[in-house]
């Protein structure tokens, strides 16, 4: 039997994996609330779920959500998920960092003295965050499909095509697509995506 594993975005919960019952009506649909904020500590609480659902079921399918796919990337998951549906994947954390950064008009001095720094736009910067991600590279080699929408405003269609193509994973672009799938026709193409894949 086949379990999906939904993974929540920043902001989301595990209720959200209800949604994805109708879509996979003969796999058993589960998801974790991860406790931290970290890609260290929430990679880990990932790759534990994955371990024991590997002794469970035949085959783990993970569905995640934007920062959720960053942190799964993060937690080692090469040989324990048979497949991944990425949607609106944060696929360059460094680049998103630096990008806050300029928003905030925050220098990597400001950063490294300071430690962190509290934005206005409610995005905490974190030193330790970006050096982490810096000299933490993943590896991915998970059969991937990634939903993209065109208007997302954290990730660059260039920076989403080049880690598709580094990855062998399959994009699909909404033309009407935002970060956040949430209107009725974004999550109408969001079920047709995953249906046909």
């Amino acid at each position: 039997m086949t379990v999906i594993l939904y993974i929540h975005g920043k902001g989301g919960s595990a209720t959200e994996a209800e949604h994805y019952m109708a879509i996979f009506p003969r796999a058993a649909v589960i998801s974790i609330d991860y406790k931290s904020s970290s890609p260290w500590e929430t990679g880990r609480e990932i790759t534990a779920c994955v371990e024991k659902l590997k002794r469970q079921y035949d085959d783990v399918v993970l569905v995640a959500n934007s920062i959720g796919a960053f942190f799964s990337m993060n937690g080692e998951l090469d040989g324990l998920v048979k497949k991944a549906y990425f949607i609106s994947p944060i696929v360059d954390m460094e680049k998103l960092i630096v990008d806050m950064m300029t928003w905030a008009n925050v220098t990597e001095a400001e950063l490294q003295a300071k430690g962190t720094i509290f934005t206005e736009f409610g995005e905490d910067l974190s030193w330790e965050y970006l050096n982490y991600v810096r000299t933490h590279p993943f590896s991915w080699n998970v059969p991937t499909q990634i939903l993209y929408g065109r208007e997302d405003k954290l990730t660059s269609l260039a920076t989403m095509e080049k880690f598709a193509e580094m990855h062998s994973a399959k994009l699909t672009v909404m033309e009407k697509g935002e970060h956040w799938f949430h209107t009725e026709e974004q999550m109408e193409f969001l079920d047709n995506w995953i249906m046909t894949n």
